[in-house]
């Protein structure tokens, strides 16, 4: 087999790269090691940046997203009860999120894919990359018990952080950067009406707790909880009682309790790694850098990443501009960090860390107070959440 660009992963950023470069007359096919299915059942975020939003219109598969999306134009940020609300609209001169499911992103993906005529292999065993660092690059795979070797001009790494990809740069090359925090997020999902309009991210004594949603009937809350505690402790009532204990009396009383479609722990991270290229091979999304869900940038990150690497691949085979290449790994970190930083800043801003002195306390306390009282402040957090600008290829 041979293509332009083989896509190692057929998550969300393997396959918008995937439908872009498609959508450019650039020939790429995607492997995926899971089933189809199995990508689909992935519970994942749902906020989506003015930018994300962007990038799946000039992919054509903005339909569904347009009309069933929910445009916010806000958060609110609660502490020792105050409840702030960002103008997100107001503060960035016209920028907003959207809420749509990743899950709902990847099927529109799939969608896609299969409409446009591009090759996805699900299901492939041992992927094996080769060469990245030469002049031939290739990869192989096995699938119903053959073995496939599949040649490229370029490789896109976009098998998330336990994927092959990264793996295959010599671990000389590589520098890591990792923050591992002491909680991780128990979520539940339900079909119930979301408790508030907006989403509402508040910081309480007993621990951080976010209010999401995936659509006006489907609601997806948060708890902060210790690495420890294991997801049996939590029955739907436990959960639906801690979660009204940490909100503000007005939005507890507006929570609808129902069963719990699906729950889950997630640990915190920070990680990057550098450089995210090596060679022909190009890393994208997960595969390069996590960050904790508390400034909801993953998919968003992964999405400019994909951005990144697209405008360059398109230069690169329109105009011969092979130069820019070396590049990628630059641009695409100068944005990953700001992200890391939003998100980490966050984090430390609404949780709970049990070895905080009283200092540090007052310390997050007064951070809060400025952030939300001060026009620069609120800008601050506004621009970073809606998303901050891509930077063109040049």
């Amino acid at each position: 087999m041979k293509t332009k660009v083989a896509i190692i992963g057929a998550g969300p950023s393997g396959l918008l790269l995937g439908q872009l470069l498609q959508n450019a007359g650039i020939d790429n096919i995607i492997l995926e090691r899971q089933s189809g299915s199995y990508v689909l059942s992935r519970i994942r975020a749902g906020v989506l940046e003015q930018g994300t939003v962007n990038l799946m219109r000039e992919a054509g598969i903005s339909d569904r997203m347009d009309s069933e999306g929910l445009i916010h134009d806000g958060i609110e940020l609660v502490f020792d009860g105050r409840r702030v609300r960002i103008d997100l609209k107001e503060l960035t001169g016209g920028s907003s999120v959207l809420v749509y499911g990743q899950t709902e992103v990847t099927r529109d993906l799939m969608d896609a894919r299969d409409a446009s005529g591009g090759t996805t292999i699900y299901e492939v065993a041992n992927v094996q990359l080769h060469d990245v660092n030469g002049s031939a690059p290739y990869v192989t795979f096995e699938k119903d018990g053959e073995t496939t070797r599949l040649d490229c001009d370029y490789i896109a790494g976009c098998d998330g952080f336990h994927g092959v990809s990264r793996k295959a740069i010599p671990a000389e090359v590589l520098t890591h950067f990792e923050r591992v925090y002491p909680f991780g997020w128990l979520g539940l999902l339900s079909d119930t009406p979301p408790a508030n309009e907006e989403l509402i991210y508040a910081h309480h004594e007993r621990g951080f707790v976010l209010c999401s949603q995936r659509s006006i009937t489907r609601s997806r809350y948060y708890l902060q909880v210790p690495l420890t505690e294991r997801i049996d402790s939590w029955s739907d009532d436990r959960f639906w009682e801690e979660l009204k204990r940490r909100l503000p009396k007005e939005v507890a009383e507006n929570i609808v309790i129902g069963p719990s479609l699906e729950k889950s722990i997630a640990p915190l991270r920070s990680y990057v790694v550098e450089p995210m290229q090596y060679g022909k091979l190009f890393l994208v999304g997960d595969a390069a850098h996590i960050v904790p869900p508390t400034g909801a940038k993953g998919l968003n990150l992964a999405a400019s990443d994909v951005k990144a690497l697209y405008e360059i691949l398109k230069l690169v085979y329109r105009d011969g501009r092979t130069e820019l290449l070396a590049r990628y790994s630059q641009i695409s970190l100068r944005r990953v960090w700001k992200a890391e930083r939003f998100s980490w800043f966050m984090t430390n801003l609404l949780h709970e860390f049990s070895d905080r002195d009283a200092f540090d306390k007052r310390m997050q306390r007064t951070d809060f107070h400025y952030y939300t009282t001060s026009e620069a402040g609120l800008k601050t957090i506004a621009e970073n959440y809606v998303g901050l600008p891509y930077e063109p290829i040049e």
